[in-house]
């Protein structure tokens, strides 16, 4: 069973003042999205559906069509619009943010039947994470609670150009994720790779510590848990104008309650992506690399 590579892309309209997953970044004007597709093709992803905005689709379509990927993987569309909510509930009057990463994968349900892997629509994510990830989810078949993500190590995700903020993995002797803790303000200095605390002093991180870029994979029966878990956030926090719907809330909530388990999968990949606009000059010239490589 060939899996199914979910990009989210519908937040990047309002974040950016225009669509960044367009901007032309490779050597010929490719976009990231670009690479990632290709990555997921050459991997053995059978169907990529982009969650987008209604407000943007056509410009979208445009570039990210199903004739520019013809013949190579099957293309669907889905939008995530605020309204789009469980029976019984409304958006708050003068709500304007969106519901999140989780409410973003749940308009998928629809669409896909198969196991899946999401993906932010701007991140460069690296040939071998497509691999690993789409090798775990093509065993899975129908079973269910059965997910996955892909473990970096630390410093292949750092910036240049500021900190970052990860959350660093701890995981078991089977290679199962335990718990995840965000650490903030990420940085190379003199003494290595450190992080600096609420009351600003900093601590070592080691630089092969496995952190989480938010390449999760999920069996079909995510849909139903997520929706289900969607009614109890919304009760709780659906009247707050900012509340947001996360990932790794219905992760940690799925492998608390021993729904599911999650397996972190390795990768000697190097992501990055345009954490700040001075990041831009290195991923062009890292892409530039890899297409005089070769690899592209």
């Amino acid at each position: 069973m060939k899996p199914t590579l979910l990009v989210l892309a519908a937040g990047m309209g309002s974040r950016y003042g225009g669509l960044k997953q367009m901007d032309g970044v490779g050597p010929n004007g490719e976009a990231i999205l670009d690479y990632s597709v290709t990555d997921a093709i050459r991997a053995g992803f059978g169907k990529v559906v982009f969650v987008i905005r209604q407000s943007f689709a056509d410009d979208f379509k445009k570039v990210f069509n199903k004739e520019h990927f013809k013949n190579q993987i099957e293309v669907e569309y889905v939008f995530q619009e605020l309204d789009k909510l469980p029976e019984g509930f409304s958006v708050p009057e003068g709500r304007e943010k969106p519901w999140g990463t989780n409410h973003a994968i749940l308009m998928a349900k629809d669409v896909i039947n198969e196991p899946f892997a999401i993906i932010n629509a701007d991140d460069f994510y690296g040939a071998d994470a497509f691999r690993v990830i789409s090798d775990y989810l093509s065993q899975l078949d129908n079973s269910k609670g059965n997910y996955c993500m892909v473990g970096y190590k630390l410093e292949n995700t750092l910036s240049e150009n500021g900190s970052v903020s990860r959350g660093v993995c701890e995981t078991d002797a089977e290679g199962l994720l335990q718990g995840m803790t965000e650490r903030t303000a990420i940085s190379r200095t003199a003494n290595g790779i450190e992080y600096k605390d609420s009351d600003g002093s900093m601590h070592p991180l080691a630089s092969d510590a496995t952190v989480s870029m938010n390449l999760f994979g999920f069996t079909p029966d995510y849909f139903g848990e997520s929706e289900k878990l969607f009614v109890t956030f919304l009760k709780e926090k659906g009247q707050e104008m900012k509340s947001e719907y996360y990932i790794p809330y219905a992760v940690n909530t799925f492998i608390a309650n021993g729904y599911a388990k999650m397996k972190v999968l390795k990768t000697t990949a190097q992501w990055f992506g345009v954490t700040y606009k001075e990041d831009r000059p290195s991923v062009v010239a890292r892409l530039k690399e890899l297409h005089d490589q070769g690899i592209y």
